[in-house]
């Protein structure tokens, strides 16, 4: 029902809001030197993006065979979203029979932080982007949802804008531990004990920015075992490494984009 398009087959939205962020360049190249596809809806949907949502949220491990799209067009941050996802599939085993929670997690951590960098370097050198047009406003409504007033929201910004790396690398371990410690709840007063343990973190205000209850859901689901030996000695690097970015730049980046 859907047909196959490589990037280089794609329109690439907001892309030149992009180009002076190198990491950009090298993820759009990891996904070209794949040979990655993504899938497009028959055109008899009608753009009906409510069921392209729908499947994304719904099926997205790394074998899946790519993001559906209603029509040929990609935005350019989702660009850098399915690379990272393509490069864990690669780097710690996910697109496995049964991948463990631990890489399912690590992976999508890694996706949705290198947004927020993103965020932080469109902030300084492409405030016309659309990408921000959407994203700022979601994550201003995730913040107010949890009670952080609009200055502090403004500040909150320009920590990010200042060190777009820093803020990967903070947002990166939060997703990862605050998942992780959800995973492991059976109850709703865990899990609440589980979340208010991070109410301290920089980000906390924006943690249902992202989709949590969807990545526990998934793992109960689709994973395997809990953790796996080649994840355990990413999660290592990265948490010993002062700057985890530049850490999967050199060991994922550069050897998958040639």
């Amino acid at each position: 029902m859907f047909e196959r398009r490589t990037i280089e087959e794609l329109t690439i939205v907001d892309e030149p809001s992009f180009r002076d962020i190198a990491l950009y360049a090298d993820l759009k190249k990891v996904l070209s030197r794949a040979g990655y596809s993504f899938r497009v809806m028959p055109a008899s949907y009608g753009g009906r993006g409510d069921r392209a949502l729908l499947l994304n949220l719904t099926f997205w491990a790394a074998d899946a065979g790519g993001d559906v799209l209603v029509t040929p067009e990609l935005d350019a941050d989702v660009v850098t979203h399915v690379a990272w996802h393509h490069l864990a599939s690669r780097g710690l085993g996910v697109a496995g029979d049964k991948p463990s929670v631990a890489a399912l997690f690590l992976g999508e951590s890694i996706a949705s932080a290198f947004d927020l960098y993103l965020v932080g370097r469109l902030l300084r050198e492409a405030s016309d982007s659309s990408f921000l047009e959407t994203q700022v406003p979601a994550m201003a409504d995730a913040a107010a949802g949890a009670g952080l007033p609009e200055d502090d929201f403004s500040k909150l910004l320009e920590s990010i804008a200042r060190d777009p790396a820093s803020a990967f690398a903070d947002l990166r371990a939060l997703l990862f531990d605050a998942v992780s410690a959800l995973f492991a709840c059976d109850t709703a007063e865990d899990a609440l004990a589980a979340l208010a343990a991070h109410d301290r973190h920089r980000f906390a205000s924006l943690l249902h920015h992202y989709e949590l209850s969807n990545w526990v859901l998934y793992a109960r689901a689709y994973a395997g075992a809990r953790d796996d030996a080649r994840t355990t000695s990413v999660l290592e690097a990265l948490e010993s490494s002062d700057d985890p970015l530049a850490w999967l730049t050199t060991h994922w980046i550069a050897t998958a984009a040639g």
